[in-house]
């Protein structure tokens, strides 16, 4: 089994500017690319899990998600980082549209994106490393079984109650590689 670094999206890799989907709008986070650089040196795959809502507001479509995704993946690559894989949940159980619009197992804070990960990577979540911008992060990351679950501030403050359900907050993604004690 491998262990892993999930990653979820807006507010981690790149800035959250409200529904993303254009890579005119796409703009990575300071550090986002040498904090994945030490990821990979230390033996772990790179997974995004992002919820993406967007799609099912009507906002974007999934043609549109999914060349955002390999438009970014080529950005990584060309940066000597291989992400694994990209999962995504369209759905919002209120304000989604048509088959969209439901209660599912993959909107974090539920576990679902993980999982799949987990089963289709072959990965270990007693090794693995969650880093989200939202509780809800954290929250999917503990239903998963991830040990270890970071909070990035990435310009937002949380409240000790929030902070406390995380293993570690960072100011952003640049600063968790230290923050693991992870060599550069």
């Amino acid at each position: 089994m491998h262990k892993a670094v999930f990653l979820d999206r807006d507010g981690v890799v790149n800035k959250d500017h409200a529904y993303v989907h254009k890579i005119a709008d796409f703009e990575f986070i300071d550090g986002v690319f040498s904090a994945c650089q030490a990821f990979s040196k230390a033996g772990y795959k790179i997974v995004v899990v992002t919820n993406q809502s967007g799609i099912g507001r009507g906002y974007y479509n999934e043609a549109q998600f999914h060349a955002l995704s390999e438009w970014m993946c080529a950005q990584f690559k060309a940066h000597g980082v291989d992400i694994a894989g990209v999962y995504f949940c369209p759905h919002h159980p209120e304000k989604a549209q048509g088959p969209y619009k439901v209660e599912c197992d993959c909107r974090k804070p539920e576990p679902g994106m993980l999982l799949q990960a987990i089963a289709e990577h072959d990965l270990d979540p007693a090794q693995s490393v969650m880093i989200g911008d939202k509780v809800s992060d954290i929250k999917a990351a503990r239903a998963a079984g991830v040990k270890t679950a970071i909070l990035v501030e990435s310009g937002q403050s949380f409240s000790q109650e929030q902070q406390q359900l995380a293993d570690k907050v960072c100011a952003s993604l640049a600063e968790v590689p230290a923050a693991l004690c992870l060599s550069e």
